[in-house]
């Protein structure tokens, strides 16, 4: 996979990031995630769930990557123009970064199970991917605070200091998940 691979997969988004050094660090961070995960064209990276914990309803990885970023751009865009006085900063580029990096480490959590399906890598039962996404990104030289975000967008990031990117990223990240969760448990009004 090249570089143009990864502007194919993440759209519009990666080009949203005003700094080149940290956009560039960001594909690069895709690339070498894919080449460890063995995923060797854009088709098989689509072609991901984004969990394996519940029915993803034909939503991909990449879908749910992009579909969270730009719910936590949404919801701080949101704020900023409801709010008279912004009480904090938002980082636009940071926000973006770590809503496109958040999950790369699914991308070696994953694997191909023989049957035409995916299961749990040697990898993720041994870190998870919020960590060997964070440890992949680290040896980018992707920031701490966009770490931060990766490494703690989930539960696991429950009572950890946050950036406010965040804040937004996990919302979002839960509000992309939790609707199929639902779904399966049949707790989801649908009506």
């Amino acid at each position: 996979m090249t570089k143009d691979d990864m502007v194919e997969l993440l759209g519009e988004l990666l080009g949203f990031i005003k700094s080149d050094e940290l956009g560039l660090k960001v594909a690069e961070t895709w690339l070498d995630a894919c080449e460890r995960g063995g995923w060797k064209s854009v088709e098989e990276v689509r072609a991901l769930p984004f969990t394996l914990l519940t029915n993803c309803r034909d939503i991909g990885f990449v879908e749910h990557t992009i579909a969270v970023t730009k719910g936590a751009y949404g919801l701080a865009m949101g704020q900023e123009e409801a709010y008279e006085t912004m009480p904090y900063p938002v980082d636009y580029d940071r926000l973006i970064a770590g809503g496109l990096l958040h999950d790369v480490g699914k991308l070696v959590e994953f694997e191909k199970d023989g049957k035409g399906g995916y299961q749990m890598s040697h990898n993720g039962k041994c870190t998870g991917y919020p960590i060997s996404g964070a440890i992949i990104a680290a040896q980018h030289g992707v920031p701490d605070e966009i770490l931060n975000i990766i490494a703690c967008h989930g539960d696991e990031g429950d009572g950890c200091p946050q950036v406010i990117e965040n804040v937004f990223l996990h919302q979002a990240d839960l509000a992309a998940s939790n609707p199929m969760v639902m779904m399966e448990k049949g707790t989801l009004i649908l009506e």
